[in-house]
């Protein structure tokens, strides 16, 4: 297994993940100026203008500490692009995209080869996420470079699938830039997706709880006093199954547990506005790593802990193999 470029010099082994209204360029310039993938979901851009001015500032802040900074460049950045039909602005953005020459784009939702296609044609890479076997084969039927395994325990829409399983089973047929989602939340954690066969960490929900992010003080602080038992799995908010936060459910006056059941055909990306919006801004996603987040703390902070306990995983891990 050999990662390709632009992912095949990062600091840390981490992508990560496009938080939806959460990763703004503040976040995403915080992450790859600390060597890690930044990314962001084009939808964040709102109205669909303020992509390009995103895409110019990060665009021009990353080359500017790289100019100051040879000895540390940024990791690339990416875009996340809904390709679900009804996401109405995926033609434009992807537009957007292409002006920018984006180095990655993260579909979700749906694979499509033009998308794919259009990507590589301004020698950029696409990630493909996906829950099971079955759609990692179609990803890459359709072009996808690589892929995003999202396991039982990811924040947001995750899928039910132990990440042992899902990997072994990928890898059984895949030897690309394979990528593993799903309660990742510290260096060890990182390692061990690495020692299970994946090739980078894809850590999301500890991100809420950064300086950086675009998320309410009640949504950080409800991160760091979170644990796994918090998190409530349910497909009512969007039509496809996800993790959130206990407490986000109860202040909306319903019953966690016992939710009714979602409907796919309530899935809407065609503005941004409206009752999804607000659904996904008062119901906060959440993984199931989130209890090793103590404080809300600046970005780099968080990724240099990340990579002082990755190392020291490293370290600890080489003793207990030796024999």
């Amino acid at each position: 297994m050999s990662l390709i470029a632009p992912l095949d010099h990062l600091r840390l082994p981490i992508i990560g993940s496009p938080l939806f209204i959460i990763s703004n360029p503040d976040l995403v310039i915080a992450q790859c100026k600390a060597g890690i993938v930044g990314s962001f979901p084009a939808l964040n851009a709102r109205p669909q203008s303020l992509l390009d001015e995103w895409l110019h500032r990060i665009t021009e802040e990353l080359a500017a500490w790289d100019r100051d900074n040879p000895d540390r460049p940024s990791a690339p950045f990416a875009v996340n692009q809904i390709v679900h039909r009804s996401n109405a602005r995926l033609e434009e953005d992807m537009m957007t995209c292409a002006k920018w020459k984006v180095p990655i784009v993260i579909t979700s939702l749906g694979a499509v080869e033009d998308v794919n296609k259009g990507v590589h044609a301004w020698g950029g890479i696409t990630l493909h996420d996906i829950i099971n076997d079955r759609f990692a084969r179609k990803a890459i039927d359709k072009g996808a470079d690589g892929l995003i395994a999202v396991a039982a325990g990811a924040g947001g829409h995750a899928g039910r699938l132990s990440p042992f399983a899902l990997v072994q089973e990928i890898r059984e047929w895949f030897n690309g830039p394979l990528i593993l989602s799903g309660a990742i939340a510290n260096g060890r954690a990182v390692l061990a997706a690495q020692a299970m066969g994946a090739d980078l960490a894809y850590i999301g929900s500890p991100f809420i709880a950064t300086a950086e992010a675009n998320a309410v003080d009640d949504y950080k602080q409800a991160i760091v006093a979170g644990r796994a038992d918090d998190i409530v799995y349910s497909n009512l908010f969007t039509g496809v199954h996800g993790n959130y936060l206990r407490q986000s459910i109860v202040a909306a006056g319903m019953d966690p547990d016992a939710l009714p059941e979602g409907d796919l055909k309530t899935m809407d990306f065609g503005t941004g506005d409206g009752s999804k919006a607000k659904a996904w801004k008062d119901i906060w996603g959440s993984g199931q790593g989130i209890s090793c987040i103590r404080d809300v703390v600046p970005a780099a902070d968080y990724i240099a802990k990340l990579g002082a306990e990755y190392e020291a995983a490293k370290r600890e891990l080489a003793l207990k193999v030796a024999f």
